[in-house]
């Protein structure tokens, strides 16, 4: 198999992180695409986050009827703060025989070289670079001391691009806080699930993760 890994706090979970996780599958011919949410990412570890349970759920009605979307609450379930090497060691054991690929912003391969044990990462999965399509392509010398050439090329034919969209979890968690409408932002049941659980009404939860 083939499986996609896509990490966020999706907080919440927007058409944005559908498309991207639609895309990427389609340009990369996965098989699935397993979602990871976050317990505590390490370079937010200041961030007020919601409760799991409730992003999980927002997940859960976000991919409902994908047969080849899937959440893993792997980071959830250990607690605490997971880095990126840590987990994908754990997938690896669970699933020996797959391909993993691990999909990623273009502005976070700038910062990929900085993350704890990057070449660790890089062998572990492919690093799936996502660019918008009005960009140009992204510098992928930064992880030349990182892989091989061959897996450096590996990374460079991986790459994905997806129409632009201007979609962010900050921007709905702000509007929710403003009484102003997050309709077509995010999937209707995930809507209805922040109105009714009446999550991020509180202006100081506007903030947090993109």
């Amino acid at each position: 198999m083939r499986v996609g890994i896509f990490g966020g706090t999706f907080d919440p979970v927007h058409y944005g992180h559908l498309l991207l996780a639609e895309t990427c599958r389609e340009q990369c011919r996965l098989d699935h695409v397993l979602f990871l949410p976050a317990a505590i990412p390490p370079h937010k570890q200041r961030w007020r986050l919601t409760p799991a349970d409730r992003r999980l759920e927002m997940l859960r009605l976000a991919i409902a009827g994908h047969e080849a979307f899937a959440i893993s609450e792997m980071e959830i379930q250990r607690g605490g703060v997971n880095y990126t090497v840590d987990t994908l060691t754990a997938l690896r054991e669970q699933r020996p025989l797959d391909e993993l690929f691990f999909l990623m912003g273009a502005d976070s391969l700038r910062d990929l070289p900085m993350w704890r044990q990057a070449a660790r990462v890089c062998e572990l999965a492919v690093p799936v670079v996502v660019r918008r399509r009005d960009t140009p392509e992204p510098d992928f010398g930064t992880l030349a001391g990182l892989v091989s050439d061959a897996r450096l090329q590996e990374i460079r034919r991986h790459q994905v691009q997806m129409p632009l969209v201007e979609f962010s979890s900050t921007a709905i968690r702000q509007a929710v806080a403003e009484a102003r409408t997050i309709r077509y932002q995010t999937p209707r049941a995930v809507e209805k699930y922040i109105q009714t659980q009446g999550l991020y009404r509180d202006s100081l939860l506007s903030v947090g993760c993109p």
